[in-house]
């Protein structure tokens, strides 16, 4: 039995070639990267889509021009001002990764829009920001040891699941499905959780993708038998 899909994540790929191929310059295919996101988040409840996690901006990424970064940067200022997007939707936003890289005045807007729209229930938006999932790991890590050593908790009580409830997606269920555009490969995104996922690579850029792609994905999970290692 494939199960209902209640959680689809979204690795971001193609903004930049999506603007090559146009002859426009690179930013510009990110403009249209989250204009798509915009598009495609509300539309994800009409199929009993619950929870919906974006991967856009890695730490990667922080190694690319100061130009492009900062571009980014602003870009995330912008998402940080759609309260009356998020209220109009019933969207509850979330905010995941290594924020202390952040600048201080994104975190205070990331922490407003959290508080602002945590009572909304139709459907939760987790967005991957200065994410790695081997990063995640180890700052979980950092987090259990000093509960340790301050017997807070037993080594012997440290498992999956009290592990997983230091994760920076903590009281999130896992991903069904993971979607790539554009590439083959995984690129460091939700490595713990990702476990038992159904991952789909879609040829196609990010800011291409359509509600039609969504349902050939919903369509071919139906599809799948997930037999979780058994």
């Amino acid at each position: 039995m494939s199960g209902s899909l209640k959680h689809i994540a979204f690795i971001l790929d193609g903004n930049r070639r999506w603007a090559k191929k146009r002859g426009l310059p690179s930013l510009i295919g990110h403009q249209n990267g989250y204009e798509r996101t915009k598009e495609i988040t509300p539309l994800l409840p009409k199929y009993g889509i619950e929870f919906v996690t974006y991967y856009t901006f890695s730490i990667e990424n922080w190694k690319r021009s100061e130009e492009e970064v900062e571009y980014l940067m602003n870009l995330l200022r912008d998402f940080c001002s759609l309260k009356d997007y998020a209220m109009q939707h019933g969207i509850r936003m979330k905010v995941i990764g290594d924020l202390e890289r952040l600048a201080p005045d994104i975190l205070e807007k990331i922490r407003k829009l959290e508080d602002y729209t945590k009572r909304n229930t139709i459907l939760t938006a987790v967005i991957a920001i200065s994410y790695g999932g081997r990063d995640e790991i180890v700052r979980a890590v950092r987090k259990i040891i000093p509960d340790i050593l301050e017997k807070k908790m037993n080594v012997s009580e440290l498992n999956e699941e009290t592990l997983a409830s230091y994760l920076d997606t903590s009281g999130i269920p896992y991903p069904d499905a993971v979607v790539r555009t554009s590439e083959n490969r995984l690129s460091n995104f939700l490595m713990w959780q990702m476990a038992y996922s159904e991952i789909f690579f879609i040829d196609k850029l990010w800011p291409d993708f359509n509600e039609e792609d969504l349902q050939n994905i919903i369509a071919e999970f139906s599809r799948r038998e997930r037999r979780y290692g058994k």
